[in-house]
């Protein structure tokens, strides 16, 4: 359960008070898309599962040090094969949100199959963590204009928020011109909240700072200077995503060459370091806090279709939204 002092901290913030979320991607570290094609022997897989386990632990213990809580999106198949695990995230008063079946990139799947991995996703979360799942991180922030059916599944199969969109021009991902802060991602006919990763914007460009690679390779300096932005925005909200890999240095390395292995690994080392410096200097909330805390204090938010753009008018809450559970309670 929430502690009674964390919902009295939400519910008496001003409204113009930063919300950082601190995100976890939970999934074996040969599940990782530069993994993809390369074969690895059940010692291997089972090894790297066993890590995953364990790094998960060493962070829940490192959040129970500092007070602070996180949401962790987990891949379904950990449901099953790490259903305590599972429980004891939710149990240690974090929120479970939902990380695609098998950790496979949505842009290369039909609708129908979307329906079918995010709903069985979310099935299998919720039985073994006891709460319900309201949000969903697709694997590689793999949402893109040939997917403009997202929020209209999401909506469908009972997901409250979405935090897929990384407003960043990349080789793999990104929607650049997607607004850098919460806003409604809209679909055919339904439309979802959407919480994107945190950017820095720079020298006409917006910066990926809010985690993975790019918050091991680039100076921490920037990714304080991406929230710094992110709380002077009309709806100051800056979220931060991490993989449990990233803090285990002496894990068996892929065989992967050149540019992948490279951003795979480039400063794993220092990547414990730099995270506990960050729980020490700012307090974070969960993606269901945040939630909640837009439904109650905001009156209106951008809008974007993946399929033609944003629309240059703010977009009223609508008022059904106010009367949906209030999901940091479920936890």
């Amino acid at each position: 359960m929430i502690k009674e002092g964390i919902s009295k901290q939400l519910d008496s913030r001003g409204d113009g008070e930063p919300l950082f979320v601190l995100s976890f991607d939970v999934e074996e570290h040969d599940r990782i898309e530069v993994a993809a094609g390369i074969s690895c022997s059940a010692e291997l897989r089972s090894e790297y599962a066993r890590r995953m386990e364990a790094n998960t632990q060493k962070i829940l213990e490192w959040l129970a040090e500092t007070g602070q809580r996180a949401t962790f999106f987990v891949v379904g198949e950990i449901a099953q094969t790490h259903r305590d695990l599972v429980r004891s995230i939710a149990e240690a008063g974090h929120e479970v949100a939902a990380h695609g079946w098998k950790h496979e990139r949505v842009d290369r799947m039909s609708p129908a199959q979307f329906r079918i991995d995010v709903q069985r996703c979310k099935d299998l979360l919720e039985e073994a963590a006891g709460t319900q799942v309201w949000g969903f991180r697709a694997p590689s922030f793999s949402v893109s204009r040939q997917t403009p059916w997202v929020a209209d599944i999401l909506v469908e199969c009972g997901y409250r928020y979405d935090a897929s969109v990384y407003p960043v021009r990349h080789d793999r991902y990104g929607i650049p011109a997607a607004p850098r802060g919460p806003f409604w991602l809209e679909g055919v006919c339904c439309r979802i909240l959407e919480l994107p990763a945190l950017t820095w914007r720079a020298a006409g460009r917006n910066w990926a700072v809010g985690g993975g690679g790019h918050f091991r390779l680039w100076p921490l300096w920037m990714l304080r200077a991406g929230l710094q932005q992110a709380s002077r925005q009309p709806v100051p909200v800056g979220v931060l995503y991490f993989h449990p890999w990233e803090f285990d240095p002496e894990q068996p390395r892929l065989p992967l060459r050149g540019l992948a292995r490279w951003r795979t690994y480039v400063g794993i080392k220092r990547a414990t370091q730099r995270l506990q410096s960050l729980l020490r200097a700012f307090r974070f909330v969960t993606a269901a806090d945040v939630v909640k805390h837009i439904w109650q204090k905001v009156l209106t938010l951008p809008r974007y279709r993946l399929d033609n753009g944003s629309d240059t008018k703010a977009f009223a809450i609508p008022q059904e939204a106010m009367t949906l559970p209030a999901i940091v309670d479920q936890h």
